[in-house]
């Protein structure tokens, strides 16, 4: 029995599941979204392949899997993995770069079916949930849901369940989950680890944090895009925030963000989720204070994630572009070069700002598909 604490942000339970398919179906924008995505199925039949679903992960193979397939099918190169120790992540914390809004754990979720058949726990921040449906819908789909408080006490309340509901999720329920590295989209792709994700992850304990995040068995999770189809709205709101400090997304923006990402070409997709760092995360020092601890954590983290990127003609000719480096100049061809040239310059032109910075824009857009090289190439010279 799951503890009633955690009601307010856990995912759906089985017995939970007809209400919420009921609620689904009746809702006129779901009704829509099925017919968007199951263009040559009637309603009704989508419908009572829902109603068929007795578990989640069955919602997940029957629904979610074929949408995902196709989309790989249709918008991308093929998704590639590499599990470096396929038992360690059976009740595994995942935490990865962050990318896409919401194809980041759903690919996990191909990956780890694929693999254990069973899918990670989501974390999905409330920012997101801008519909009833919606919240309805990632619920059902096996995702928790991260609260932004509006007060710091409230805020800490709602971070200590957070840690807690993950803990008891690995710890005692033995599922895998997955959460990102921090909070939002590395929108330049400089991946780095949130340091108050650390710290939240062990609220659940009073136990010294060393002890407190092994037991969570966190899993790093490098995922690598040829293509970033957001890669001009994220210039964009580069832009956007350096010409007015106090510019907000709003919740059309994240929507746009969710339907680019989804319906717009990614190339190559390739996963490597690396072994459980647990013996590094044990040669910490037990003398240091908690925020030291905190960030050796962190960069742990950071190192596996950097150590573990796959590399494309783009990553390569861009940072060549964005430093003047030709050191990898055997790694891509003339043609090419020009092809990149071309997608730099149609990126460019599909931001639309009346003040439009193109020097801006282009360097912000090569930053992308340079920064995980240049992370990598940090993590190997220091090894």
């Amino acid at each position: 029995m799951i503890p009633a604490e955690f009601d307010e942000i856990r995912p759906y339970m089985p017995e939970e599941l007809p209400a919420a398919y009921e609620e689904l179906i009746a809702d006129p924008e779901f009704k829509a979204v099925l017919g968007y995505v199951f263009p040559q199925i009637p309603f009704e039949q989508v419908a009572a392949m829902i109603r068929g679903c007795k578990t989640n992960i069955e919602f997940q193979k029957t629904l979610v899997r074929p949408f995902l397939e196709g989309l790989l099918k249709k918008y991308s190169a093929g998704l590639t993995s590499e599990i470096e120790n396929v038992e360690s992540i059976k009740n595994a914390l995942c935490i990865s770069n962050h990318r896409d809004i919401i194809l980041d754990s759903a690919f996990l979720n191909l990956v780890f079916v694929g693999h254990i058949d069973n899918t990670v726990e989501i974390a999905i921040g409330d920012n997101l949930l801008i519909r009833p449906w919606i919240k309805t819908l990632v619920r059902v789909n096996r995702s928790f849901i991260v609260q932004r408080a509006p007060s710091i006490r409230e805020m800490l309340a709602s971070s200590k369940r957070l840690s807690s509901y993950m803990h008891y999720a690995v710890s005692e329920r033995n599922q895998p989950v997955w959460i990102a590295q921090r909070e939002g989209r590395a929108k330049d792709s400089n991946d780095a680890t949130q340091e108050g994700l650390i710290k939240m992850l062990s609220m659940y304990s009073g136990d010294d944090i060393v002890d407190a995040l092994k037991v969570l068995n966190i899993t790093p999770v490098t995922i690598s895009y040829e293509f970033d189809p957001c890669d001009y709205l994220k210039a964009k709101e580069f832009q956007q925030k350096r010409d007015n400090p106090e510019h907000k997304k709003s919740p059309f923006d994240d929507l746009q963000n969710m339907q680019t990402g989804l319906f717009g070409y990614k190339g190559a997709i390739h996963y490597h989720v690396a072994d459980v760092i647990n013996d590094e995360i044990d040669k910490i020092d037990r003398s240091l204070t908690k925020n030291e601890k905190t960030a050796a954590v962190a960069r742990i983290i950071d190192g596996v994630l950097h150590k573990n990127y796959r590399f494309w003609p783009v990553n390569y000719y861009f940072y060549e572009l964005l430093t003047g480096d030709t050191r990898f100049a055997d790694k891509y061809t003339e043609e090419d070069k020009a092809k990149l040239e071309a997608y730099l310059a149609e990126r460019i032109s599909k931001v639309d700002l009346p003040d439009k910075d193109e020097a801006f824009l282009r360097t912000k857009i090569l930053e992308m598909y340079a920064n995980p090289l240049i992370n990598s190439l940090k993590v190997n010279d220091c090894n």
